[in-house]
Order: structure tokens, then C-alpha cells, then sequence
């Protein structure tokens, strides 16, 4: 009943955040904080907060709720949200509904694996949330490294609005290097950018993300993870050709949510018309059988290869009846249904198929139910 009791409160708490007109905070004046809520921090050069994580850091570690509005600029630094409470990151910015006017970016250069390092995935991430540092590490194997069962539950409701998270390490595509990271904690981003080269988007164990028009970049799997990921009427740029778009670890450990990466009504097109990749790229491979990926309703240029999805390699396929590697109702000239078919890959939904996926409902079920809906956390009005 405590647990209940808190969750209720928290879902209070977005409730009444939510209300607040998001783009009068956003917009640039000579007073930011005007038009802001209260409890609005406020980040900048020549501010109380001169970085992101300061801001953060002054944070109770409660369930009440804040906002931080970010003054345009490059912020070089990694952002690490561990509190419970609602936080809501806010660009400044006179186009709210248009991510390629963003004025804020955050900046890290990072990667790890190969001949880099041996230091987890997690050491790599722009932006990290998720309650302890062992929550968010990726490990090896099927199951990742083994969480504590007695790990609490992190951010009830982090979401960042008109913000741009950029690992640029070089050289490109050296090893993973995370622009983003979650686990434990319920996340949506709206009108923000994504950029790395490899393993761009980590959705870790009992991860929840929501992507609404984003700009998300890669080269080599670059959405991955053992959690649940939904992506909306986004941007997939493809900067080159490596693995696949999805490798998801697939491994149920969720709670009831559908796991996986579900790509909804978005465009996936190479990031710039001089890249040579016409045919060449895989919509994903399966970083284990248990892999989980639908693309539904979207765009595909011709970098798509025609068989669409790929193995593992020849000699260790990971594909078996747990694997769904999907798409439903794709069109453009990356589509070809011929290919997909002749595959033995890729799967070709009809309704029935794809309806236990077709919704945002069906996808994240936990861990908020009851009167306020099991997606509470998501903004479903983000251009207002």
C-alpha cells in the first residue's frame, strides 16, 4: 500500500506539471524565468547553474517536481538523473515544434569496447537515468549484469523537450558510444536529437522511453537494450552501414511490458545525400533470439537492404520462433516485399499480428495503472 500510495502521489505531481504551457517557459526574453512554474532552475553561462548536472545535482531527492530550462549554448558534460521526482529539461527556444532549430546541445566524447577499453557501455552515455550506476550498466550475455533485486524504481517522469544529446567521439564507430541511457525510470523525449555512431540508444532493464519527432543518428545498432522503447513520428538518419538499426538484448526483464523498440509513422533515410549506401543497410540484427523490433508505418529510402532484416552471422543466426524482427505496413523504395519474404528473417505482419503491439497501451503496462493510466508519464499533447 505504501508503494501505491507513492506512485499515486507522483502521478499527482506530473498531473499538475503537465498543465503548465511548456513553450511560454521555452520562449527566449530578457526575463527566461518568465512564464516558467516555480519550481524552474535555471541553466546558462553567467547563471546560479553554469551546467545541466549542477542543476540537477541542487535537486531533493523527493517526489516533488522541477523543471530546468536551458539557455542555448554547447554544454560538454555528461547529465546523470537519479531522483524519483519528475524532471523536465526545457531548450530555450523560439521553435518549440521543430527539433532542427535546436539551440541547446549537450556534448561528450566517449566509447569503449574493441581495443578502447574494457569499461561497460554505461561509462560512455551524454545522458544517463536511471537510480544507481549499476541499474544502467549493459554487461555481457543474454541477461546483462545482474541487478540487486532490492534496487528502487527511478525517475517516475523525466522528460526533455528541444534538447540535442551528441557523442562525438572519434573515430567514428570505434566501439559503442551511448547518446542516451535508461533504465528503471520512465522517460520521454520530444523535439530532441540523438547522435553517435554506434549504440546511439541504450533502453536498459525495466526501462520505459517514449520518442516523439526526434532526430536519432547512427551507423551500427544503434537502438538497443533490454527494455521497452517507442518511437513516434521521428527522424532515423542513417550515417553509414554496420550491424543493423535494432539490436535488442530481448530478454524479459520489464516487469509485463512488451520489451523491445517499436518505430512508429517515422522516416529512416540516410543522413546526408553524398553517403553511398543504396542497399546496404539492415533494419536489425538479434543481439539475441529473444530480439524484439516492429517498424510500422514508416518511410524507408533505398539504403534499406531488399531482405530487410539480417542474422546475427552465418554461423551464429540467433533467429528462432522467439524472434520478432517485423514490419507493418512500411512503404518508400526500401521496402520489398519480395526480399522480405524470400528472407526467412523477417516477418511480414498482417493486423492480427501487429495489433498486440499497435498501441501505446498494449506496449507499456507497467508500473502505472489504475485510474490514471499505465502512460501517465508520456506528454500525449506535445505541440501544444
Amino acid at each position: 500500500m505504501r508503494w501505491a500510495t507513492i506512485l499515486i502521489s507522483l502521478l499527482e505531481t506530473c498531473a499538475a506539471v503537465s498543465t503548465v504551457n511548456r513553450r511560454t517557459c521555452q520562449r527566449p526574453s530578457n526575463k527566461p524565468l518568465n512564464g516558467c512554474p516555480k519550481n524552474t532552475l535555471l541553466v546558462g553561462p553567467g547563471q546560479n547553474f553554469p551546467s545541466i548536472q549542477s542543476a540537477v545535482l541542487s535537486l531533493p531527492n523527493d517526489t516533488s517536481a522541477y523543471n530546468i530550462l536551458i539557455l542555448p549554448g554547447n554544454y560538454t558534460e555528461q547529465v546523470n538523473v537519479t531522483r524519483p521526482g519528475p524532471v523536465y529539461l526545457l531548450g530555450q527556444t523560439s521553435f518549440p515544434n521543430d527539433q532542427t532549430k535546436n539551440t541547446v546541445n549537450v556534448l561528450w566524447a566517449n566509447a569503449t569496447g574493441g581495443t578502447l577499453s574494457t569499461l561497460d557501455n554505461a561509462y560512455t552515455s551524454v545522458l544517463t537515468v536511471a537510480p544507481t550506476f549499476n541499474a544502467s550498466t549493459t554487461g555481457a550475455g543474454p541477461t546483462g549484469n545482474p541487478v540487486p533485486a532490492d534496487t528502487p524504481f527511478g525517475n517516475s517522469d523525466f522528460r526533455a523537450y528541444n534538447v540535442n544529446f551528441i557523442n562525438n567521439y572519434a573515430p567514428y564507430g570505434a566501439g559503442p558510444a551511448l547518446a542516451v541511457s535508461v533504465s528503471y525510470a520512465n522517460t520521454g523525449f520530444y523535439y530532441c536529437g540523438f547522435y553517435s555512431y554506434q549504440d546511439t540508444v541504450y533502453i536498459g532493464k525495466l526501462g520505459n522511453a517514449y520518442f516523439y519527432r526526434n532526430e536519432i543518428a547512427g551507423q551500427t545498432d544503434f537502438f538497443y537494450g533490454f527494455g521497452t522503447a517507442w518511437i513516434q513520428s521521428s527522424l532515423v538518419s542513417l550515417r553509414s552501414c554496420g550491424g543493423g538499426i535494432t539490436a535488442w538484448k530481448g530478454t524479459n526483464t520489464t516487469f509485463v511490458n512488451k520489451y523491445g523498440v517499436y518505430i512508429h509513422d517515422s522516416d529512416v533515410k540516410k543522413a546526408n545525400s553524398s553517403l553511398s549506401i543504396a542497399g546496404k543497410c539492415a533494419l536489425g540484427r538479434p543481439w539475441n533470439s529473444q530480439h524484439r523490433s516492429i517498424f510500422a508505418n514508416c518511410y524507408l529510402d533505398d539504403s534499406i537492404q531488399p531482405n530487410g532484416y539480417i542474422e546475427w552471422s552465418k554461423t551464429t543466426p540467433r533467429v528462432d520462433f522467439n524472434t520478432t524482427m517485423a514490419e507493418y505496413k512500411d512503404f518508400g523504395p526500401g521496402w520489398n516485399v519480395t526480399g522480405r519474404l524470400a528472407s526467412n528473417v523477417s516477418i511480414v505482419m498482417d493486423y492480427a499480428q501487429y495489433k498486440p503491439y499497435s498501441t501505446l497501451e498494449k506496449v507499456f503496462q507497467y508500473p502505472f495503472s489504475g485510474k490514471f493510466g499505465n502512460t501517465a508519464w508520456i506528454d500525449r499533447r506535445p505541440d501544444r
